[in-house]
């Protein structure tokens, strides 16, 4: 027997919560999130918001709740950031539709729609300190992962790093 199959051995040998736990402890965890690539309904405008703890542009977005459907969470924080309420079927999911951010140790599951640029932004003062339209040629100064994660979709100044989908 080899190293290997000895381990296998010793392992399935084990009762399965103390395999579950061992499973667990190796086993990467990751958090996750969801976002909003908001455009004007002729895709040349990307809504983009400032956050107090921020030190660029972010899109909307934020962590799942517990058991919640990420394409749920996106309209809530969409919501809950912007004022924007729009119908679960006026959100498609993006390809890809997981952004993985290995160093941060989350995914992002990115979700899009199209509003009218005259729709009212209510933001939250806590979360948002503003929210703007940005011409998709003329994006900002980016926070690190929106900025990475906008390039995925062949946005903003990583864009030429990414292939878009």
């Amino acid at each position: 027997m080899n190293p290997r199959q000895f381990v296998y051995r010793v392992f399935y040998a084990l009762p399965h919560r103390t395999r579950h736990r061992i499973v667990r402890l190796f086993t990467p965890t990751y958090i996750i999130g969801a976002v909003v690539l908001v455009r004007s309904l002729d895709e040349r405008k990307l809504l983009l918001l400032r956050q107090p703890s921020s030190a660029g542009w972010s899109l909307p977005g934020g962590l799942l709740n517990r058991h919640e459907h990420p394409i749920h969470g996106a309209a809530r924080e969409l919501r809950e950031e912007t004022g924007i309420v729009v119908p679960l079927t006026a959100m498609e999911p993006m390809t890809p539709n997981a952004v993985v951010h290995h160093q941060g140790g989350w995914v992002d599951m990115v979700f899009t729609t199209r509003v009218a640029l005259t729709t009212p932004l209510r933001t939250d003062p806590a979360e948002v300190v503003e929210a703007k339209w940005f011409d998709v040629d003329e994006i900002p100064r980016l926070s690190k992962a929106t900025e990475r994660l906008i390039g995925e979709y062949g946005l903003g100044p990583q864009a030429h790093n990414h292939r878009a989908s």
